[in-house]
Formats: C-alpha cells, sequence, structure tokens
C-alpha cells in the first residue's frame, strides 16, 4: 500500500490556500503534522489541523518533523530563497515541492540538482498557472495534433495593481518583491507553454522597459521597470516569447500557441472559452468553421474535475495537491521536475542579464550535464540584497546600470 504523506507547510501566508486543499483530502492520503513560519502571527493556521504544530524556526520545524514521520515539505516561503531551504529538507530524507522557482541564481540551480541526484529524494516546482482550467483545454486541443508544426507561442503574466497595494506587498526596504527584476517572476508565462508544447528553452533574449508609474514609488520599491519580456529559442524548434511578473494596466494574462495549420489561445477577450482558429485549407475533417469558441471539457480530466473548478487560481492549486499525491505517494513523476524547474529560473535569471545588455543571446545551461553545471557553480549573483541591504551583486531594474 502507497505511504501516507505527512506534509510539512513552510511559509503560511502563501501556503494558506494549500493548506486548504490539503486538510479536504484523505488524511490517509495527505496530511498536514507541522507548519513554519518566522511571523508567529502567522501560525493561527495550524488551529484545527488536528496534531499540527507551529513553528519559527526551520531547523526545529524539520527536526521534529523527523520525530513525527514528516517526509515530505511544501515551500511557499520567499520567492528568492526556496533551493536553500530545499536542499536542506531533502538532506533531511524529505521530498520537496516548491512554489513558483526553484532558485534565484544559477549556483542555487546547481547545488539543488545535485541534492536531487544526491539524496535521491523527489522534488517538484508547484507551478499552477498550466492547470488552470482554460490552459488544460488548451493542452487538449494541442495534444490532439491538429495544429501541426508548432511555429511559436506567447504568454503574458499580469499581476497589476494600486501603487497602495503595492506598498502593501512590500513591508519592508528590503523584502524581495522590492528588488525583483521583472523577468525573475518567470513560470506563470513560461510554465503553461512549456507544458502545453512539452519543450525546454535552449536559449534566451530579452528585454525590458521602464515605467514613470513605478518611478514614484521607487523610494521603496527600486524596480521600477513596468515589464520584461524573454524570447526564447525552444528544443522543439519552436520560438517562444513570453513576460515575467508585469506591472501594467492590463486586465488579464493571455496565452497562445501558433501551429502551421492552426492557433488557439485564451484571455480575457475570450470569455471563459478557448479560440480556435484554421485556414480553410487545414481544417480537420468534421471541423466547418474557420474560428471556433470552444467550452473547457471538463469531463475529460476525470471525477477530480468538479473540485479541481472550486479551487484556487483557476483550479490550478487543486491540481498541484493532485500532482503532489501521485509522485511523493505513488511514483508518478510530474511535467515540473527539478530540471524543468531549473530551466524555468535560469531563463529568469539571464533573461534579466540579456536585459541589462540590450538584449544579449543567452545559453540556457544543461543542468543533466555536470560539464554545464560546473560552469555555473560558483555563479551566485543576484540582484536580492539581505535584510541589512547588502548582498545584491545585480541591479533591479534597466534604470541602474549594466551587467
Amino acid at each position: 500500500m502507497s505511504k501516507t504523506i505527512r506534509i510539512g507547510m513552510f511559509g503560511a501566508w502563501r501556503g494558506n490556500s494549500y493548506i486548504d486543499l490539503i486538510a479536504a483530502e484523505d488524511p490517509t492520503v495527505i496530511k498536514i503534522v507541522a507548519v513554519c513560519d518566522k511571523h508567529a502571527n502567522m501560525l493561527d493556521c495550524v488551529k484545527g489541523l488536528e496534531e499540527a504544530k507551529g513553528f519559527t524556526d526551520f531547523d526545529e520545524f524539520l527536526e521534529y518533523g523527523k520525530s513525527v514521520g514528516m517526509n515530505a515539505v511544501f515551500l511557499a516561503n520567499y520567492f528568492h530563497q526556496h533551493a536553500e531551504f530545499a536542499i536542506k529538507a531533502m538532506e533531511a530524507g524529505m521530498d520537496v515541492v516548491s512554489e513558483c522557482t526553484s532558485a534565484a541564481t544559477l549556483k542555487g540551480c546547481v547545488d539543488l540538482v545535485r541534492c536531487v541526484e544526491r539524496t535521491g529524494r523527489k522534488y517538484m516546482i508547484a507551478e499552477n498557472y498550466p492547470f488552470m482550467t482554460l490552459n488544460m483545454e488548451m493542452k487538449r486541443i494541442i495534444d490532439g495534433g491538429t495544429l501541426g508544426t508548432f511555429l511559436y507561442a506567447e504568454g503574458e503574466y499580469n499581476h497589476s495593481g494600486t501603487l497602495d497595494t503595492l506598498r502593501t506587498l512590500t513591508p519592508y526596504k528590503y523584502h524581495w518583491r522590492a528588488w525583483m527584476p521583472r523577468t525573475y517572476y518567470v513560470t506563470h508565462a513560461m510554465g503553461p507553454l512549456m507544458y502545453m508544447t512539452n519543450s525546454m528553452p535552449k536559449y534566451v533574449s530579452a528585454r525590458a522597459a521602464h515605467s514613470g508609474l513605478l518611478e514614484e514609488i521607487r523610494d521603496f520599491r527600486p524596480n521600477d521597470d513596468g515589464m520584461a519580456r524573454m524570447f526564447c529559442e525552444m528544443d522543439n524548434g519552436m520560438a517562444a516569447s513570453f513576460t515575467g511578473c508585469t506591472a501594467q494596466a492590463s486586465d488579464y494574462s493571455r496565452y497562445r500557441v501558433v501551429g502551421d495549420k492552426g492557433s488557439v489561445e485564451q484571455a480575457g477577450y475570450t470569455n471563459g472559452k478557448v479560440r480556435l482558429y484554421y485556414e480553410d485549407y487545414t481544417r480537420p475533417e468534421g471541423v466547418s468553421e474557420n474560428v471556433s469558441y470552444v467550452e473547457p471539457d471538463v469531463a475529460a480530466w476525470g471525477e477530480k474535475a468538479e473540485k479541481a473548478l472550486s479551487a484556487g487560481h483557476g483550479g490550478g492549486d487543486y491540481w498541484i495537491v493532485q500532482n503532489m499525491i501521485d509522485y511523493f505517494r505513488d511514483g508518478i513523476t510530474p511535467f515540473f521536475d527539478v530540471y524543468k524547474g531549473v530551466a524555468m529560473s535560469a531563463t529568469a535569471i539571464l533573461g534579466w542579464r540579456s536585459c541589462l545588455n540590450h538584449g544579449e543571446n543567452f545559453r540556457i545551461p544543461d543542468f543533466r550535464d555536470e560539464n554545464d553545471r560546473k560552469m555555473y557553480e560558483n555563479d551566485d549573483l543576484t540582484p536580492f540584497p539581505d535584510d541589512n541591504g547588502e548582498g545584491a551583486t545585480l541591479p533591479p531594474s534597466t534604470m541602474y546600470g549594466k551587467y
């Protein structure tokens, strides 16, 4: 019989929605046994969780976890600090799921992959946007093979907010959100394209654009570029273009995949449906129109689909929990394993260096190859300062200098 996943949550603010989803699962399948957050007031989330205990120190959290059979850790801590805690957890004998990004430096990517291979622990990325309802419908259509050879794909992740909202999300001067360049939060725009087309990035070139609006709050948030767009050559021959986390005035994110026979896309203007297009001479048999708007085929996803529809991020959070169960309990490897995770991180990191050098092209390391890993094992350049404002070696905005 498959083992019970006894999981600890690190980071209660973002982790709280996952805590609720996990708590709704069969406790003989997956159960939360500990929660850790450096802010003690965030630990109220353990109330009502049977046997779960709260911690403010990660090492104490791991030690307690070992004493009660904790065999997995969910990392929902600060964006740029995942790799170091993932390594600690795996070296303690626990599997890891990491939210949004694997590592903030190329050295971190190398260290993480080596740790996975050395310890034999399971590691996955909790990248939820590929599993949003409309993106899963795009994936279903693409897998049908009617689009022909992939030519290009586009992804755009928009997360705009008022200046007051940005202040709230940046609680102190050296908080990571204040210093994160626009390429770094890449997974929500890039991940769905990789998943839909089963592809990996090989090269990246990027450009950023300055925002006059964000310049008004430079006193506490120095990353005042409004957007960065990356251009990648993918290993399937396709060209891909996508943003990081933008701060522009747009009310939706969007995704598009174009082949030489047809295209499919979804965005705010498709009104909860997927737009499918073919030329007259490329329409598959049985398709009568060049343009159609397709309702998601929820029934195709099985009995769990209805539960997904009520979960956060368009159902994506629910499917992440299901991927965890399939992987950690039953050994079914998810799409976003450690190698795809570090490939996305490296695209973000090198994309920023490209922005700082007027679009210079960078090759994405192959982190399966030890020769490539040796090239970057000491590359710890970072735009993120520590809590004392020290340690940053790259500017957070194109207004501040070059690489």
